[in-house]
């Protein structure tokens, strides 16, 4: 049996870090080689509207989402099992709150033959691994519905910088730039709506700080921000805008990566 709380152990979890380059490593998750580095301890404090009126907000809306949602559910969940036999779900480790590892869960949208651990952008013509009831689930955003289960156990909070894969260490990194990783990460957020799969690292890493800031400003003027971005959330997925299926960094023009990686999907 897999040890999943050894799986959920990471050495940096609290820390400061930087990402070191270094050839003898690995290509990880962002088609580099490399490490993090700890280089100290994190001071970022959350703000009062964090800690408690956000996470009630989180509560009611999610667990409302649960209820209301769930005849998509089993809709949903028909469908996968009929497109593509196998798991409804697709659960996978990501990097939570002050660097702690949490399994994130979606719909699954791949095939079963897809590498396990590799973001959508480094894989080679994408668009084979994903099965015709993915590709309807992840233009409209409904695979991530189950992240309305990662939010209640408090994982998650609605709006927050996207979770990074465990072995995202350039994203991570660029994120303590701006202690993006001091806050919960979102099932929607400020680089989001301002760009999603089309942004380099570096941008979107600049743009969960501006959220980050934003938040741990607290107050009203949080709330505010919070809206602004639930409900650009909202328009941008009923106009499918920002969704490229290979896409990280398209904007700038980066090239997918194959990481040859073995395991399946699943």
């Amino acid at each position: 049996m897999r040890n999943s709380k050894a799986e959920l152990n990471n050495p940096v979890e609290g820390k400061r870090v930087r990402f070191v380059e270094d050839a003898g490593y690995p290509q990880n998750a962002d088609g580099v080689c490399g490490y993090l580095e700890a280089v100290g301890d994190s001071t970022s404090k959350r703000s009062f509207y964090d800690r408690v009126f956000k996470r009630l907000i989180d509560v009611i809306m999610s667990f409302c989402g649960l209820i209301i949602l769930s005849p998509a559910f089993l809709i949903i969940t028909v469908a996968v099992l009929i497109d593509d036999p196998g798991p409804i779900f697709f659960k996978q480790k990501r990097v939570g709150l002050n660097k702690r590892f949490f399994y994130l869960h979606k719909f699954r949208t791949m095939k079963m033959s897809t590498p396990h651990d590799t973001p959508t952008h480094m894989l080679v013509d994408p668009g084979r691994y994903i099965t015709r009831v993915g590709a309807f689930l992840r233009k409209h955003s409904l695979d991530e519905l189950p992240q309305f289960w990662d939010i209640f156990v408090s994982n998650m909070s609605i709006i927050g910088p996207r979770p990074a894969l465990y072995n995202q260490d350039l994203l991570t990194a660029e994120r303590d730039r701006y202690n993006a990783n001091d806050i919960k990460p979102g099932l929607t957020g400020w680089a989001q709506i301002n760009g999603r799969d089309e942004l380099s690292i570096p941008d979107k890493a600049r743009l969960d700080g501006v959220y980050t800031k934003k938040l741990n400003a607290g107050g009203f003027a949080a709330f505010l921000f919070d809206c602004r971005c639930f409900f650009g959330t909202a328009f941008s997925v009923a106009r499918a805008e920002g969704v490229v299926e290979g896409g990280t960094g398209a904007a700038a023009g980066e090239e997918p990566h194959d990481p040859n990686n073995k395991e399946n999907h699943k």
